[in-house]
């Protein structure tokens, strides 16, 4: 039996080596064919012809929720509930003890109770990690890529993370989509504190509440929502408490919202660890489905 010869070995390395570098980048494709289309979802629930904030419309609510509504939606503004997001900062894939903060940029949709897709660039040249975390209001996922062509996270699929997921995009509805939580059917409102009201928000046979503190002029500077997690030593899916603190308010088209935020599991415990640090860079409100907007959800983040 003869010996390979060094080049034939050579040529079958680099086309198993070509074959499955192009498995992984069509995986990619895949990847993004996806969030592009839920983005594109998510865009068209949009309002054509949204109605406008009259303050009466709280009247009913408790004082915390009426401050809250008063302080960030301006009278006359349109009641929109889809939005994009764009932000900077840090995250940490570490402890509290060792957080191990690594720069991101990110750009974000978020249209309650349907849905969000957030797209995220973490890390430096050498260690690179981007993807997405995402929810249709039936299916959510994280999927994250180091260097843009090794999968280093597949998670989702199943109800307990449609669950977490929900659970985020109900306590990122007080930072960005105020509207959705104006009372209605889906959507009722306790107080549990002085300054401190608790909203419900039920879709698609889905549950959250979520608790907002808020100031004396009404801005809401700590939200804490019992999120089902398992973000936990034993990664084992429970109940357990999650959230942030708000602050840098600016307006946006009739909405003053936070432009800091700092958040993580554990809040209001010795556990807690603020692994999302954000800096927001702009917010779009959409009132209508908007064909640019899709194009750029299709070509991907670009910063």
């Amino acid at each position: 039996m003869s010996t390979p010869r060094p080049m034939t070995i050579v040529a079958v390395t680099f086309a198993i080596t070509v074959l499955v570098f192009a498995g992984l980048q069509a995986w990619r494709w895949s990847d993004d064919r996806r969030i592009a289309y839920v983005w594109c979802q998510l865009e068209g629930r949009a309002r054509t012809a949204p109605a406008v904030f009259q303050p009466a419309m709280v009247d009913s609510l408790p004082e915390p929720a009426r401050r809250f509504f008063l302080y960030t939606i301006k009278p006359g503004a349109p009641l929109r509930t889809v939005v994009e997001i764009w932000t900077s900062g840090e995250i940490g894939l570490g402890t509290s003890k060792e957080p191990k903060y690594m720069p991101m940029h990110a750009r974000q949709i978020l249209a309650p109770p349907h849905g969000l897709v957030w797209k995220v660039q973490a890390g430096r040249s050498a260690v690179r990690i981007s993807g997405s975390e995402g929810f249709d209001g039936k299916r959510s996922w994280g999927r994250f890529w180091l260097l843009g062509s090794i999968p280093v996270v597949r998670a989702g699929g199943g109800p307990d993370h449609a669950r977490a997921a929900f659970g985020r995009l109900v306590a990122e509805s007080v930072f960005w989509a105020p509207a959705a939580l104006l009372p209605h059917n889906e959507v009722t409102w306790e107080a549990v504190g002085v300054d401190t009201a608790r909203a419900r928000l039920s879709y698609k046979g889905l549950t959250q509440t979520v608790d907002i503190t808020v100031d004396e002029a009404g801005r809401p500077t700590r939200v804490v929502i019992p999120r089902w997690s398992n973000a936990n030593p034993e990664k084992t899916y429970r109940i357990q408490p999650f959230g942030g603190y708000l602050s840098a308010f600016r307006e946006f088209d009739g909405y003053t919202l936070p432009t800091r935020i700092e958040g993580g599991n554990f809040i209001g415990t010795e556990d807690y660890f603020p692994f999302y640090k954000a800096r927001v860079e702009n917010v779009r409100f959409t009132d209508t489905a908007d064909r640019e907007a899709a194009v750029s959800a299709r070509i991907g983040l670009r910063r």
